[in-house]
């Protein structure tokens, strides 16, 4: 396949090339156990794990001491909820499995619905706190929709009823700017292969105030609450990229948000019966989230050979279910099933960017051309 053009950054990005060079070292001469501090190979290596906290916590406006690592946002995700100690947590209906799945584990879950662009209320989330409410759950930016939820308000609203406020910003931290004392924000998680860093680790700020219970037992350490030999390789990787994201995201931010609106602007004068699903405004900027009406995801998907994107719908078992995202945006199955997910990311081009639009424009076309539904439409239209 001569042609491959990758759009599908919110499932993972490419490690950039300055965070593999800044790694390889880690592999090879420097391979010390960070824990190992009675010689010079495991000094080396808690320094190297050290800076990268460093650059991390930098990035979303913590403290060295309050970043955790962890194998990635997943891990944070459940040490977060699991960890906190309560019963009622309350959460939103489009977040990742990750939380949702997590908040099964406790007796008590209030999940908040969202509005048609993916928003959650705020009047409905302060009415949701009770005197039994542990912790608030809510994520920056989705990894569907891209919709940027309003952080801040919702931190302020934590705050004033006494009750922890969690966020998850696998999608968004890297990406927007982060700030967990403004944002009031207690616990966050962050995953390094979201963000052009390597796969396998990630982080959760923890407040220094803030209490919580480990998952896993062992050799306690990131201050007991994440036992397990550090990956000193990875985390260098996280805190190169992050280091990078904190230099060049406001400009890289404003270059691919371009690219998404060029693509959506083309969809649109190609193409009728498009649905833009989410925000248009309130959205990570190399988000774009369409519903081509009269096409399953899956044969356009297929169509566009040599170009990597992603639809909107999870395997569950043997069947093909909607994604519970655009479910709760109140999209019927068959606009949820005709979904698409672009994500744009640090190393795409305006030139790839038209070569998609080509052929999505040509691949809708074709596919809609067998569809009677669409052809009656278009006659009645």
């Amino acid at each position: 396949m001569a042609r491959r053009i990758y759009l599908d950054h919110h499932a993972t990005t490419s490690v950039d090339p300055r965070v593999v060079e800044a790694m390889i070292p880690y592999f090879t001469e420097r391979f010390g156990n960070a824990a190992s501090r009675t010689h010079e190979f495991g000094h080396e290596a808690w320094r190297a794990v050290e800076e990268a906290r460093r650059h991390v916590a930098g990035l979303v406006g913590a403290r060295p001491e309050e970043i955790v690592f962890t194998s990635g946002a997943t891990e944070s995700d459940n040490l977060a909820v699991k960890g906190v100690r309560g019963e009622n947590i309350v959460t939103v209906a489009t977040e990742h499995r990750a939380v949702l799945d997590s908040c099964r584990t406790k007796s008590e879950v209030t999940l908040l619905p969202v509005d048609s662009e993916g928003l959650v209320d705020l009047d409905r989330l302060r009415a949701a706190i009770t005197e039994r409410t542990a912790l608030v759950s809510v994520m920056v930016g989705n990894n569907e929709i891209g919709v940027i939820q309003p952080i801040a308000e919702i931190g302020k609203i934590c705050r004033e009823r006494g009750v922890l406020f969690h966020s998850d910003a696998a999608q968004a931290a890297g990406i927007l700017p982060i700030d967990v004392d403004s944002m009031g924000i207690d616990l966050l998680s962050l995953s390094a292969h979201k963000m052009y860093g390597p796969k396998g680790v990630g982080a959760l700020f923890v407040r220094k105030r803030v209490k919580i219970s480990p998952i896993l037992d062992g050799g306690g350490h990131e201050g007991g609450l994440r036992s397990g030999t550090l990956p000193v390789p990875l985390i260098v990787g996280f805190g190169e990229a992050a280091r990078i994201a904190s230099l060049e995201m406001a400009a890289e931010a404003t270059r691919i948000r371009a690219l998404r609106d060029r693509l959506w602007n083309g969809i649109r004068t190609g193409l009728d019966r498009v649905r833009l699903n989410g925000h248009p405004e309130r959205r990570l900027p190399g988000n774009l989230n369409v519903s081509f009406e009269f096409v399953e995801n899956e044969g356009l998907i297929e169509a566009l050979d040599g170009v990597a994107v992603s639809g909107s719908a999870a395997c569950t078992t043997a069947k093909i279910e909607p994604s519970h995202v655009l479910a709760a945006l109140g999209l019927s199955e068959p606009v949820a099933h005709a979904a698409l997910r672009f994500g744009i990311g640090r190393f795409n081009t305006a030139s790839e960017i038209d070569i998609t639009l080509r052929l999505l424009v040509l691949a809708v076309r074709r596919l809609r051309e067998s569809s009677p539904l669409y052809e009656l439409v278009k006659k009645e239209a």
